[in-house]
């Protein structure tokens, strides 16, 4: 399907550097600070980041995100295990080649999930709510029956909670006395609290219950989504569990009749991991660049992680002439979608030699938001979230090299959570630093930020985050908003054609400025001028030999 011609906008520059602190990837909490402009900093330094930011053009990378739609057009989703991953691959791969990398294809079996779940209101006042975001299938231990029932929806002891009300207190559908009069054929609807969730699952069927809706209880810390867990033996009927938000619209419905559909395969399917090295630079000092490559089932995944995929094939392509001290591997993970997969089953296989090799790795996990934030993963924990000794040393000094760049450029940025919860997470679990790049999911802008970057404060940073509409045709996305959006941004489809230039080019600044020197991150020392590198063969650095704690300040080093 073609793709329509990009709506115009205009992001428009800002003058000063502004610092967020304390954010996280869903929710992020603002600490404003203003400091000096960004010309106030000497000049940057023209190494090999500085020129291959200039070689990544957006045009070329909306290139490599227009083939990607074009992919799901034809097959519908990308997602790994599905015929639009492997078409994804085979683009990258393809592209790899031709210019001029050798790429490996790293292939792993992981366990299939195709859910076709469903939580309807047929009446009055139709309404689909949307799976693994308003509602849950169950996950019992003992299985997740499956099936399909439509009834009346019939609330069995549900109290719509105050905030201050204490947790854990209603003890909805936990005895059998709760189903007094209860008909059968009916939906019930239960309320988390008391009792386990299999306990008002099997107790409402005992009551002759067709399915079953169990929200959550609606105060602070117990609204969004949970797991269903427990021993539901002899559960035969659909059950699945809902925020407290839609348990609450459904509740304030009378008269309500409801669909409750539990409808999934689980099978072991094959996934592939995309890897290429550049051919110079010492390969025991390795700066590693990953991207996840599939979608989720519903759509495009054009954000989600299509730019960063498209942003770092770019980066690689304009790096094939060059020459850097440090190689660069760069990587696209499969089935980051079902749970990192990809990026651990990459991990769990390296031999200890080839992980004492890696140097850092940097990830790019949605970089072209249309709502954007400009996220910078919070390597010194400046915002206190991360636990104490999680995140490894040498990541702050990552967090500097990206830092240093928008402050060069004006731009504006923030912290955003150091979790690890994206395919860096099983690179810092085994001691290897990291950093990265996140403009922003399901979180709410803010007013500050939309003071700071433009754009609408209360929506979501994407709009059509795991949804049908991350496209960039723009079928199905909320027209009214999207066109807010679109009198302040250059949007095409659900990317923000600004932000995604910005954020290439931030990628390949970091990525150029570490294969060139990684002495602030690990004590590693770049070649003295006229005198070479390690070659591209075996090398004998290992962390055991590096000073972790080397004191060079990144930020400086790459603004200079």
């Amino acid at each position: 399907m073609a793709t329509p011609p990009s709506r115009k906008g205009k992001i428009m520059p800002l003058k000063a550097r502004h610092v967020l602190a304390g954010a996280t990837a869903a929710a992020l909490t603002i600490t404003l600070a203003l400091a000096a402009p960004a010309s106030a900093h000497p000049p940057h330094r023209d190494d090999l980041g500085s020129s291959l930011a200039k070689g990544v053009k957006v045009k070329a990378v909306m290139k490599h995100l227009e083939a990607l739609q074009r992919v799901s057009d034809k097959y519908g989703d990308r997602a790994a295990g599905r015929p639009g991953y492997q078409a994804s691959v085979d683009y990258v791969v393809r592209e790899l080649k031709k210019a001029g990398y050798r790429p490996e294809v790293q292939e792993f079996e992981f366990d299939y999930f195709d859910e076709n779940n469903a939580l309807e209101r047929v009446s009055p006042q139709p309404t689909s709510y949307v799976d693994e975001s308003d509602f849950l299938r169950n996950t019992f231990d003992t299985g997740s029956p499956e099936g399909t029932a439509t009834g009346a929806l019939v609330p069995v002891g549900v109290v719509i909670v105050e905030d201050t009300d204490p947790a854990n207190s209603n003890s909805s559908g936990c005895e059998a006395e709760d189903f007094a009069g209860f008909a059968a054929g009916s939906i019930a609807l239960m309320q988390r609290g008391t009792c386990g969730f299999a306990v008002k699952a099997l107790n409402a069927q005992a009551a002759g219950a067709a399915g079953v809706v169990i929200m959550n209880e609606g105060q602070p810390g117990r609204t969004g989504l949970v797991g269903m867990i427990g021993d539901a033996t002899g559960l035969t009927i659909p059950a699945v569990f809902a925020t407290s938000d839609t348990g609450e619209d459904l509740y304030s419905t009378p008269g309500a009749t409801v669909t409750v559909t539990v409808d999934y395969d689980e099978e072991v399917r094959t996934a592939y991991n995309v890897l290429a090295e550049t051919r110079s630079g010492r390969d025991d000092n390795v700066v590693m660049a990953g991207a996840h490559l599939d979608s989720v089932q519903d759509g495009a995944g054009i954000n989600d992680n299509g730019t960063g995929s498209a942003a770092l094939l770019e980066t690689a392509i304009q790096m094939k002439k060059s020459k850097p001290n440090n190689a660069v591997r760069f990587a696209w993970w499969g089935a980051e979608e079902s749970g990192l997969l990809g990026s651990e089953h990459y991990v769990a296989n390296l031999a200890q030699e080839e992980a004492d090799d890696i140097a850092l790795y940097l990830n790019f996990d949605m970089i072209g938001s249309p709502n954007y934030i400009n996220g910078v993963y919070d390597g010194d924990n400046s915002s206190g979230t991360a636990d104490e000794g999680f995140i490894p040393e040498g990541s702050a000094q990552i967090e500097d090299v990206f830092e240093a760049f928008y402050e060069r450029r004006g731009e504006p940025f923030q912290d955003t959570e150091f979790s690890g919860r994206s395919d860096y997470g099983p690179f810092i679990a085994i001691g290897i630093p990291a950093g990265g790049l996140f403009t922003g999911a399901e979180g709410v802008k803010t007013a500050d930020e939309a003071a700071l970057y433009g754009g609408v404060a209360g929506a979501a940073y994407d709009p059509c985050y795991h949804a049908a509409c991350d496209n960039l045709t723009g079928e199905g996305q909320d027209a009214a908003l999207y066109d807010q959006l679109d009198a302040v941004y250059a949007l095409k489809g659900n990317v923000n054609v600004g932000a995604l230039d910005v954020n290439a080019d931030a990628l390949a600044t970091a990525v150029g400025a570490l294969a060139t020197d990684t002495s602030a991150v690990n004590g590693v020392e770049p070649p003295k001028p006229g005198k070479p590198g390690k070659g591209h063969g075996k090398g004998h650095g290992k962390w055991g030999d590096r000073d972790r704690g080397h004191e060079h300040d990144m930020k400086d080093r790459f603004s200079r």
